[in-house]
């Protein structure tokens, strides 16, 4: 066997107990760590350098350095730079520190407050379903679904929004009624704009009432459980946008649009929030082909407004044309009573009638609304130098609307559960809180009294006093060294904003004392170990440990 015979057969016998696949003229390696990727390099590199010191030439050497070209190639797009590897997450994705994840929870344990004020109870569902399941529910916004590889014979998505699944839980478990809220992941595979808080993962806050109630009684509360949730998050001004699906409906029809493109229309009008009418109308006409003189038409019904709503629904009950429309009638006829309930519910400040919103989502059926912050309304509100550069612009931080009709295409017999719910973007509201705090000024944990000691030897007295603390249900810690240095325990203690320290000492155990410390004023004072607990009850009692929005004047 020849000098060249003998790398190829050892270069060979390497490879092929490797997974692999074709690539030019050469194996192409899969599967494998980068330290053996490298040990392949390596080995092909040995091989050409044994060549040119043996002054072998030719195609042979040819050959072997077209090997190694190709081998680095495959590296290079499997690892990235040989010198250099980039670690971090996926494009449309985040990690949250501990500060910014404690502002987190208090927004959710906000929002779940309110869900549970207004008598909902909790499901959960699972972060995929079937492909199946979720297909042509979406409109447009279908190919923004991730689809997962074949698994065991099964068609895999991930879920796009926390609404479909459910209503095939609905209809599965053959619910009539149900008030139900949801907290969970969702996936869209979007073009991310991270500092509006738009996601490729993110957060659904759902609430749904599925049943048959007499009309917009269960959408007016979804309305007011957005205004609850706003207002004690305390952002900004906010209004409410409702409009109604049978109204647009009713519109395009007198506008002329024909029926199979009411959704396509509809998901064109839903941008109207972000830009401008002349953009919708060039994407209407050019794009999706529909009559300039339709268009126009159209274009003139969804602008017209009036300063209040209780107005624009007398402008548009006088326009002869609009309301000879059997389907417009009574969009606006349920308007008109969802008016006057939101009345009822204190709602008329934040309330508005819009007719321009369209929300795209195939399912809508009746009422439909988003809530927009005054000074975070679209990208379109802003410079479109900056649009990205800060949450001015998230957009809706909340929406939903009636979908009667999705329950019912799960079902093998076709029955309908009407629903209404509504979804809070906990996302978009993050990235608004995040932007207005001193992030600095947030505690990361729950404890509120810290057990030190000032001399050494004094772990087990440590533990036991703190196992004490524990058992009256007192949030506590203690240091995981055996002889903690004083000061190190004490500017723990301050930069976790743990109120209160209990000091143990030599002297304070021969004296059946401990002393306490306020973290904040550095005040200390001695108390007799028997009134441990009551001491420290009282003093956290009265420490102001206020809620976190009230804490930070949000």
């Amino acid at each position: 066997m020849n000098v060249i015979s003998f790398y190829r057969h050892t270069l060979f016998n390497s490879l092929k107990t490797y997974p692999y696949r074709r690539f030019s003229n050469m194996a192409k390696v899969v599967n494998l760590t980068r330290d053996e990727f490298q040990a392949k390099l390596t080995e092909q590199g040995d091989i050409v350098r044994k060549l040119k010191s043996q002054n072998i030439s030719g195609d042979s050497l040819k050959s072997e350095i077209e090997k190694l070209l190709e081998l680095k190639n495959e590296y290079q797009e499997q690892f990235g730079s040989s010198s250099q590897f980039v670690l971090k997450v996926p494009k449309g994705t985040r990690d949250y520190n501990p500060k910014q994840q404690s502002i987190r929870e208090q927004v959710i344990s906000s929002i779940v407050k309110t869900f549970k004020r207004h008598g909902a109870e909790t499901i959960d569902t699972p972060v995929f379903e079937l492909k199946e399941t979720l297909m042509g529910k979406y409109g447009e916004d279908s190919k923004l679904i991730y689809d997962l590889q074949d698994q065991g014979g099964e068609l895999l998505s991930l879920r796009y929004d926390l609404t479909v699944p459910f209503a095939r839980y609905v209809a599965q478990n053959k619910i009539d009624k149900i008030k139900r809220y949801q907290i969970a992941k969702v996936y869209r595979r979007d073009n991310p704009a991270m500092t509006r808080g738009r996601y490729r993962e993110f957060y659904q806050c759902d609430f749904d009432i599925a049943g048959v109630y007499d009309p917009m009684i269960p959408d007016a509360e979804c309305l007011k459980i957005v205004a609850e949730i706003l207002q004690d998050l305390a952002l900004s001004e906010f209004t409410i946008k409702v409009n109604h699906r049978r109204i647009l409906n009713g519109m395009m029809a007198v506008a002329g649009v024909r029926n199979d493109m009411f959704r396509t229309v509809c998901s064109s009008i839903d941008k109207l929030d972000k830009q401008s009418w002349e953009e919708v109308r060039k994407e209407l006409v050019v794009d999706k082909y529909l009559n300039e003189e339709i268009a126009d038409k159209l274009g003139k019904m969804v602008s017209i407004t009036d300063k209040s709503s209780s107005g624009l629904i007398t402008i548009l009950e006088q326009h002869d044309e609009l309301i000879s429309n059997d389907e417009f009638k009574c969009g606006l006829e349920d308007m008109k009573l969802l008016l006057r309930y939101c009345e009822l519910f204190n709602l008329n400040d934040c309330v508005s009638f819009d007719l321009s919103l369209a929300r795209g989502l195939d399912y809508y059926t009746g009422v439909i609304y988003e809530a927009v912050l005054k000074g975070y309304e679209s990208a379109r509100c802003v410079d479109e130098q900056t649009a990205g550069d800060g949450p001015a612009g998230v957009g809706s931080v909340a929406g939903g609307g009636r979908y009667d009709n999705l329950v019912g295409m799960f079902d093998s017999k076709g029955k309908k559960v009407p629903c209404v719910g509504v979804s809070i973007g906990i996302e978009r509201i993050f990235s608004i809180i995040e932007s207005q705090l001193d992030i600095t000024k947030i505690r990361t944990t729950a404890t509120r009294v810290f057990v030190a000691s000032a001399q050494k030897k004094l772990l087990e007295q440590r533990m036991l006093l703190v196992n004490e603390l524990w058992k009256s249900s007192i949030e506590s810690e203690i240091s995981y060294k055996k002889n903690p240095r004083m000061l190190d325990q004490l500017q723990y203690c301050e930069s976790h904003q743990i109120p209160l320290v209990v000091i143990i000492g030599e002297s304070e155990l021969q004296s059946g004392k401990v002393k306490l410390r306020n973290t904040t004023t550095r005040e200390e004072w001695l108390i007799d170990r028997n009134n441990l607990l009551q001491e420290v009850s009282e003093f956290l009692t009265k420490q102001e440990v206020s809620e976190f929005f009230t804490k930070i004047h949000l």
